[in-house]
């Protein structure tokens, strides 16, 4: 039987969003069957709407970054240019297209990665960019500018094997308190800083033209995306997409607890290095193509998980909410000082930085 207390200390969690700890029980609506031919899946009422309307959202800003640019053109004349006709359809195609696409594709995996890891550290702290992982990646694509001669295909390379590293030095360095708990975000915090410096060294060591380049990337920019930037990092995300679909069962089943997770047949030995992996994955492809692009990865997730009113941190949801904040951040920073366009991680780093303080203090208080 369980107690008052018990009672109260559940209904207080539900009040304030927290996922509930490890062996609790939710009770919840009954999930939605979905059947498509010979598949069928469970999907949860509230989130399904949301995930409905944040797709929506997207899609509305989307078409609004394809109108915006050094003018703004008239959604028929938007529409005329998709295909292929007017005198703006080259300007649609070949130079917002691919920044809108970019803008959508980068902002889901940042949400994702986002996802991945706060599920993984059952911290809502636990982001890329807040344990370290975002800069992991900066140095290994900045030691292919540096070292190597920084084609497409050594940036990929040396991002993930990057952001790889500093996962398993956060891992390792924590390994008394586990995967959970404060003390891998603290030491993640720690790593971030080394890291950050021994980036700003790789700088400041490299020649003129190259260091140019890496400062004026590491804000993180959208700016001059194209098509050709964009074809190996859209295979690798769409490769890792559905990389996350299979494992997105047994991440919410770990995220309640390792011990139910083993009993409902989860092998964690194989299910975090491919977790691991496919969140880091995620992270290293934005950073190679656009540069670290901070915080997407720290909100999405929480906000996500808001709208969907879901105990765990789920995938669907914090991957639209991250394309849909991209998209935001990045027609403000075009607009902001038109018709100079900042960089969008400039605007991240502004809009989270205010969320970041709001969640710190919302976790001391707790």
């Amino acid at each position: 039987m369980k107690t008052k207390e018990q009672e109260k200390a559940k209904a207080k969690a539900v009040r304030e969003d927290r996922a509930p700890e490890a062996g609790s029980a939710v009770v919840a609506r009954p999930p939605l069957a979905v059947r498509i031919g010979p598949f069928s899946a469970a999907v949860e009422r509230r989130g399904a709407v949301a995930a409905v309307v944040l797709a929506a959202v997207a899609a509305v800003l989307a078409f609004v970054g394809l109108c915006r640019g050094d003018a703004w053109d008239p959604p028929g004349e938007v529409f005329a240019a998709l295909a292929g006709h007017g005198d703006v359809a080259f300007v649609v195609q070949e130079w917002r297209l691919p920044r809108v696409t970019a803008a959508l594709a980068f902002g889901a995996a940042l949400g994702a990665a986002g996802a991945v890891f706060q599920n993984l550290t059952r911290n809502p702290l636990g982001s890329p960019d807040v344990i370290g992982l975002d800069a992991g990646a900066y140095t290994g694509a900045l030691v292919a500018l540096t070292v190597l001669s920084g084609t497409s295909v050594q940036l990929a390379v040396g991002s993930v094997a990057g952001g790889l590293a500093a996962a398993v030095v956060v891992y390792l360095l924590s390994l008394g308190s586990g995967l959970g708990g404060l003390r891998l975000v603290v030491i993640g915090i720690a790593v971030n800083a080394m890291l950050t410096a021994l980036n700003s060294w790789i700088v400041l060591r490299a020649e003129l033209e190259v260091a140019m380049a890496a400062v004026g990337w590491s804000a993180g920019s959208l700016n001059g995306i194209g098509w050709e930037d964009l074809r190996l990092p859209l295979a690798l995300l769409a490769a890792l997409a559905v990389l996350l679909a299979v494992l997105a069962r047994p991440m919410h089943q770990v995220a309640v607890g390792d011990d139910l997770a083993v009993t409902s047949g989860v092998r964690l030995s194989g299910y975090r290095p491919l977790v691991v992996l496919a969140g880091v994955g995620c992270t290293a492809t934005v950073t190679a193509v656009a540069g670290p692009v901070v915080f997407i990865a720290l909100a999405a997730p929480q906000i996500g998980r808001r709208l969907a009113g879901a105990a765990g941190v789920p995938l669907l949801p914090a991957a639209l909410t991250g394309a849909v904040l991209l998209l935001v951040a990045d027609l403000t920073a075009q607009t902001v000082l038109a018709p100079v366009a900042l960089p969008v991680g400039a605007v991240t780093t502004v809009l989270g930085g205010g969320y970041l303080l709001w969640l710190l203090v919302r976790e001391v208080r707790r």
